[in-house]
């Protein structure tokens, strides 16, 4: 730092700040510091009138007790330290651990009986080799969002402590009743809309419930020699495809009420349907996959034929650029955009694959969960084209989805347990398990703000579930999750 003028007026010794009556006339530091008095020398109880010009204050170590670390105390001169050797030795230590020349400090003789995490005795303590004094017994890995799972961390860098578990509610927020709502695990009759418009498909009608404003409206009926298979939305817009028990998909415009268009093609009912922007894949019980463009006249501009029983799942990934699709045959295929033939090939579930879910935080890490006989969550990296792990969950998988505001995922289930569990990723650690259904959760959503879920069973009911935080990581009740706990009817 710069010195400033020696001609200054001397200030009482009692004074906070110099008088700034005349303020010296330089050309240095843009700023003026005060001056500082030293008040620690043991040569006189006075304090001393000598100005010391400083940008931080240094703390006298003449108190400090060394020898509970077994160290000298610095030489003093005039009532001053000499050096801060022994200081930075003992810094340098605690940083850097005891490699850096300097034998770390024995742990004081006390007690540590009764502290969580630390050993029953010192010398336990003082004899570890430990490159940090104050650390708990047993380390917690610190887990990733990388599709490979743990971290790699920098050497000499401790892995964090965990967060707090979070609170999930184990009751539903609200419960709707939800008549014809069919039993059957190949059919997708529940969906949510990025306008916070639920989709429900109950025997040959759709209903639209607003989750806004709790309001029911009912958007077709198919008639008595058809019923409804399957709903999707658009990711973005109002546009709602139906696949229904006669092999067609009809794009209905939700906020007119009014349908505007009907596709055809497959000679069975469609089950699965997947939106990726103006183009929407249509799986069926005939074995194929017709891909469409609703901006062209064409009932479908290419046809998937790779599976050997009924499609009964589909997603797209988030950047629109690969198909997961899964089938009766226990395969999953994942197809490119322009592909015919699938560019990934994954047959090892042992029951059918309607669970399949893309992951929003890494690119290509794609999850699938297995019918009865398999109950497997399985994660496989599409980038790499490997399997990455296996989660036994020991109930039939029947959906799974991410979430959007955390590295979690839920699943939902059937025979044997009808549970409904969150999971967090890449450890599989439970947050919560979820009970309340009678039959199999066979239908899940999720809203658009990422908190709350949706599920729906052959008991016909529909129960929202406040699962995940908000974007911000805070627990706080919104407007799609602050239900009152009630019972109604969605028609």
């Amino acid at each position: 730092m710069d010195s400033l003028p020696a001609e200054n007026p001397s200030p009482s010794p009692y004074s906070s700040k110099p008088d700034r009556s005349s303020p010296p006339a330089r050309s240095g530091p843009l700023f003026y510091t005060p001056p500082r008095y030293n008040q620690f020398s043991s040569s006189s109880p006075s304090p001393s009138p000598r100005v010391i010009y400083s940008d931080r204050f240094i703390p006298s170590r003449l108190g400090s007790n060394f020898h509970l670390f077994n160290v000298d105390s610095p030489p003093m001169t005039g009532g001053k330290e000499e050096g801060s050797g022994a200081y930075a030795a003992i810094l340098r230590t605690v940083l850097f651990g005891p490699d850096h020349g300097i034998v770390p400090p024995e742990t004081p003789d006390r007690s540590w009986s009764g502290r969580v995490g630390y050993s029953s005795s010192p010398s336990s303590v003082s004899s570890s080799p430990s490159k940090n004094i104050f650390r708990f017994k047993a380390e917690v890995p610190r887990y990733s969002i990388s599709p490979m799972g743990v971290d790699d961390l920098l050497p000499g860098v401790s892995p964090t402590q965990p967060m707090a578990a979070r609170k999930v509610s184990r009751s539903p927020s609200k419960v709707l009743d939800a008549p014809a709502l069919q039993d059957d695990f190949y059919l997708n009759l529940v969906d949510w809309s990025s306008s916070n418009m639920l989709a429900v498909g109950l025997g040959n009608c759709v209903y639209l419930w607003n989750a806004s404003s709790s309001k029911v409206t009912k958007l077709c009926d198919l008639g008595v020699d058809d019923a409804v298979c399957s709903v999707g939305w658009a990711r973005q817009g109002s546009h709602l495809a139906v696949g229904t028990s006669q092999g067609i998909v009809q794009i209905w415009d939700a906020s007119r009420c009014k349908k505007i268009r009907i596709m055809e093609g497959h000679r069975l009912r469609v089950g699965a349907l997947a939106w990726s922007s103006s183009c929407l894949s249509s799986g069926s019980r005939d074995k194929n996959i017709f891909q469409r463009d609703i901006r062209v006249q064409q009932d479908y501009v290419s046809k998937l034929s790779a599976h050997k029983s009924e499609v009964c799942g589909l997603k797209w990934s988030y950047d629109n650029r690969q198909l997961a699709s899964g089938g009766n045959d226990n395969k999953l295929f994942v197809w490119n955009m322009n592909s015919t033939q699938p560019v990934h090939k994954y047959c090892e579930h042992t029951a059918a694959v309607k669970a399949i879910a893309w992951s929003p935080h890494v690119h290509g890490l794609l999850a699938s969960g297995g019918g009865t006989t398999d109950r497997c969550i399985r994660f496989w990296n599409t980038t790499t084209n490997s399997h990455l792990s296996c989660m036994d969950t020991g109930s039939q998988v029947c959906n799974l989805v991410w979430s959007k505001n955390v590295n979690e995922l839920v699943s939902t289930h059937g025979y044997s347990q009808n549970q409904i569990i969150v999971w967090r990723y890449p450890s599989m650690l439970k947050v919560a398990t979820l009970t309340g259904h009678t039959f199999r959760v066979l239908y899940l959503a999720m809203s658009p703000d990422g908190q709350t879920i949706v599920t729906g069973a052959g008991d016909e009911t529909l129960r929202f579930w406040n699962v995940f935080p908000s974007p911000k990581y805070q627990s706080t009740e919104n407007k799609i999750g602050a239900f009152s706990l009630g019972r109604s009817e969605i028609r």
